[in-house]
């Protein structure tokens, strides 16, 4: 058994964890190994350090036989992206400028994981500042789908959507500002929740403070392969911690909301690929049949705020990523950002001020369309997952998948949540649905994501392929 506990659900860990039934060592000693069987073959994690995991482990069990809660995640082994500090690692973020960013602290989400009682196993890539859906860079490689080396394992959080499907910890820490948590979820084929804006605190010390856009729009989340393990870390990972400004100290739990769901097959009318298509329409049966009422429905427009989305993050002529890019000059990051030139106009400073005020009258419509239909059903991306390196394929490709991602790229805008759940496998590759709710309503996400994944979901964890 104690071979095999790095297959275990952070539910179950956290469950034999606290009755010591298992100890935190056994489960560390177990995914430590999972890690040095099949890291090799993804590259999903970057950096760890067994002694350092080891020594978690023993805190836990120490804690554990003095009688104390050790936490919501007792023992359960948690993998943390790149981008975010934790004490005494690098905090790359796919970046050779940042190779000696030491972090002196911890970022307040990796700080509610260890306060929960996991075991931060490892650092997980990413591509070059986060940019893409697809995750390479020149500080650490190449990040592979376990599911198929050939197509794209995600991005941003590509590595930690990977080592969760791998078994390389059951509970992945990603970000997103433009799917990166969504997306390579559903690459991966496992969940992962984009949270509401303000519901996780983050934050770096050990960087600058972020432009604008990019504080209105970047979370934290967790990916997973339970739903169940899902809302298990957002409890964690929610904590109250006065560093993030934009914090809300808002109760995990609503009140009760009717079991109504909109279904928006081709949000704006972007083309949906009949797989994708196929998804859908099960899910929304899966809902029907857990009791849910479904009816596909016009939905406010995504591509409005998907436009300002970009203008506020990659257009803002005030957050220096353009000389940070040159700096680095990673081939990928560049290749992209020149796809990206002209798609839309860098904006002054009155066309910031436009943008940002803009962005008030989609919330508004969106939060007046969820009164009524609480839970919207939509797609993740319009395509299957991408063959790996897509995006450098020039301007129409590029073109192309920006299309087909406009559900992952104007949800930030609006700061709604959004869950991504694995329903199946079309051949060997990964295929999920969307699952959009009201501000501060995950729980309502998880609620009809629960009554999705019921119906079936991907196999996982997996050995590489």
């Amino acid at each position: 058994m104690a071979g095999q506990l790095w297959r275990l659900s952070a539910s179950e860990t956290a469950w034999l964890v606290k009755r010591k039934r298992i100890s935190a060592t056994d489960v560390a000693r177990s995914v430590l190994q999972r890690l040095e069987q099949v890291n090799p073959a993804i590259n999903a994690i970057v950096e760890h350090r067994p002694d350092d995991v080891l020594a978690q482990a023993a805190r836990i069990d120490a804690r554990i036989a003095q009688g104390e809660d050790p936490g919501v995640l007792a023992g359960v082994p948690v993998t943390t992206k790149v981008i975010a500090d934790q004490q005494g690692y690098a905090t790359t973020n796919g970046l050779r400028l940042q190779k000696d960013l030491v972090a002196t602290t911890d970022n307040p989400v990796v700080a509610n994981l260890r306060k929960a009682g996991a075991i931060l196993v490892g650092r997980t890539n990413t591509p070059a500042f986060s940019l893409r859906w697809f995750t390479d860079n020149q500080l650490h490689g190449t990040t592979y789908n376990p599911h198929n080396r050939a197509l794209t394992p995600g991005g941003s959080s590509g590595g930690a959507a990977a080592a969760v499907a791998a078994g390389i910890g059951a509970v992945g820490h990603g970000t997103d500002i433009g799917g990166s948590v969504r997306y390579p979820a559903y690459a991966c084929g496992v969940h992962g929740l984009r949270p509401t804006l303000g519901r996780i605190p983050s934050h770096n010390e050990s960087g600058a403070e972020r432009a604008i856009g990019a504080q209105l729009m970047a979370v934290a989340g967790p990916i997973a392969r339970t739903i169940e393990d899902v809302r298990l870390s957002l409890v964690a990972m929610s904590a109250p911690d006065p560093r993030d400004v934009w914090h809300v100290p808002v109760p995990l739990h609503g009140p009760p909301a009717p079991k109504r769901v909109a279904l928006c097959v081709r949000p704006d009318g972007m083309v949906v690929v009949p797989e994708v298509e196929a998804a859908l329409r099960d899910a929304a049966q899966r809902l029907e049949c857990a009791g849910w009422v479904v009816e596909e429905v016009p939905i406010p427009s995504l591509r409005e705020a998907a436009q300002l989305q970009a203008m506020l993050w990659i257009g803002d002529p005030y957050g220096s990523f353009a000389e940070a890019a040159r700096r680095e000059n990673d081939p990928a990051a560049n290749a992209v950002l020149a796809a990206m030139d002209g798609l839309w106009p860098v904006p002054d400073l009155r066309g910031f001020a436009t943008g940002l005020a803009k962005r008030a009258t989609l919330l508004r419509e969106w939060s007046l369309f969820l009164e009524n239909w609480p839970v919207v059903l939509m797609p993740v991306c319009g395509e299957l997952p991408f063959v790996a390196g897509e995006d450098q394929k020039g301007t129409e490709v590029f073109k192309r998948i920006l299309e087909a991602q406009l559900p992952q790229v104007g949800l930030p805008l609006l700061g709604l949540p959004g869950l991504t759940v694995a329903t199946g496998m079309v051949g060997d590759a990964p295929v999920g649905v969307q699952v959009v709710a009201g501000r501060y309503r995950e729980d309502l996400c998880l609620g009809a994501g629960e009554a999705i994944e019921a119906g079936g979901t991907p196999p996982s964890p997996i050995d590489p392929r």
